[in-house]
């Protein structure tokens, strides 16, 4: 899809996938504690779904919450938990709104069961939507993904369901949390940092990566707009065709 912005004709990546960081970092700025920083973030990550689909994005995927995540301070864990259950509750009304489908991946059986049945109401009420597909990945880690999947397949070789000679890459895709979704074409990380952090490591194979020094609760409109412009700098060949 091709937009016109700034007087500039854009190629609009389908599915851009984003790792949210900077919310600490951003409050130690502002002289504030690190949960303000959590809650200007969750508020920036409603407005950027907004604004991706109004440039036409039809993917969206965020990490909100990994698996090592849970190293951090008691504390601030508990904060991020009662954010997410806030922020949960007020999202479906926000989807039937937005007409946005939202999706959760990672492993989900860590988190607390009012948090697996928010998830579950949220995934229920916005599957008829038509918008926006946000996916919002929370206790998730790309090596404990792959390592989910290689299990499915090994069971499945091992019940005689299967071969090993069945084993596809596109077999293997399906088997990922992100099953529903084509991969991402473009990844952005806000704060500075320039590593995946063990995010969606098989999914980013073919992926252009941006990386900014923009905390992620100063993320806005213009800033994705930077960054699809550096996507179209970039010559998207596959296996050099």
């Amino acid at each position: 899809m091709e937009r016109e912005y700034h007087g500039k004709v854009l190629t609009i990546p389908q599915h851009v996938a984003i790792i949210l960081d900077g919310n600490g970092r951003w409050a130690r700025k502002h002289l504030m504690p690190r949960n303000v920083g959590h809650s200007q973030g969750a508020k920036v990550v409603e407005q950027i779904c907004e604004d991706a689909h109004d440039l036409g994005i039809k993917y969206l995927t965020v990490y909100a919450f990994s698996t090592e995540n849970w190293k951090r301070p008691e504390g601030e864990v508990r904060a991020l938990m009662k954010l997410l259950r806030r922020y949960l509750k007020d999202c479906i009304a926000r989807t039937s709104k937005n007409n946005m489908r939202v999706r959760v991946i990672g492993e989900k059986s860590r988190l607390d069961q009012d948090i697996r049945d928010a998830i579950d109401e949220l995934e229920e009420v916005s599957s008829v939507n038509t918008g926006l597909n946000f996916t919002i990945a929370l206790n998730y880690g790309s090596r404990d993904e792959i390592i989910r999947a290689i299990r499915s397949v090994a069971s499945d070789v091992r019940d005689g369901e299967i071969t090993p000679d069945d084993i596809t890459e596109e077999m293997f895709s399906k088997r990922l949390d992100t099953a529903q979704l084509p991969d991402p074409d473009l990844m952005i990380r806000t704060s500075g940092e320039q590593r995946l952090s063990n995010w969606l490591l098989w999914q980013l194979a073919y992926a252009e990566f941006y990386f900014t020094d923009v905390l992620w609760p100063d993320f806005n409109k213009e800033e994705l707009l930077r960054a699809i412009e550096y996507y179209n700098t970039r010559d998207r060949r596959y296996g050099g065709v």
